[in-house]
């Protein structure tokens, strides 16, 4: 089993920065893939980055490239998500997610994480 620890996000203005982290604990050894979805109200959940927990590959939402940045401490265990010029349309919950090795999909997800951004 792999847990998740989301810790970050808040109440910012439009234009400011934030960052995400994701601590992973547990059998970090299976992970394949870390990365963050996002979801607004009234919106289906959104893709918005991934990194590959070996080799580094990394892919982005169009909404936010350029924007936004993923990565990794291996020593830490813990992905982070670096959001900069940050706009309203950001707003959202931020989850964390792993995928683990040989697993068909996304999971497990984390506790989530409030981003609030005032235009």
């Amino acid at each position: 089993q792999v847990q998740l620890v989301e810790s970050g996000g808040g109440l910012v203005q439009a234009g400011d920065s934030l960052r995400l982290s994701c601590a992973a604990s547990g059998r970090t050894e299976r992970l394949f893939v870390m990365g963050w979805f996002r979801q607004s109200p009234g919106k289906e959940r959104e893709f918005v980055a991934r990194i590959a927990w070996v080799g580094g590959q990394i892919h982005y939402g169009d909404s936010v490239k350029g924007r936004f940045t993923i990565s990794l401490d291996h020593a830490e265990k813990t992905q982070y998500l670096q959001m900069n010029d940050l706009k309203p349309e950001d707003t959202a919950v931020y989850y964390c997610v792993a995928w683990i090795q040989g697993a068909p999909n996304y999971g497990p997800w984390g506790q989530r994480t409030q981003v609030t951004v005032l235009s």
